[in-house]
């Protein structure tokens, strides 16, 4: 079992009106963070936080536990 986005975090942020260009110049997220988002990678609380705080959403919305062979 693992840990997974649900859905591309890039692809939430711009439906909510936050592209790459305003999560940058409005310092809400770094690039080592929108590079994360990209990779899938394994993202830290703080960021996680904040992601459902700017998509009004719940970590069950963004994150599913899964099978690992699962794509």
């Amino acid at each position: 079992m693992v840990i997974r986005y649900k859905a591309g975090i890039l692809k939430l942020l711009k439906e909510a009106g936050y592209n790459q260009t305003r999560l940058k110049k409005e310092k809400i997220f770094g690039q080592k963070a929108i590079q994360d988002f990209r990779d899938r990678a394994y993202i830290k609380n703080k960021t996680l936080n904040r992601l459902c705080e700017l998509l009004n959403c719940d970590v069950g919305d963004i994150l599913e536990y899964a099978e690992e062979d699962e794509e």
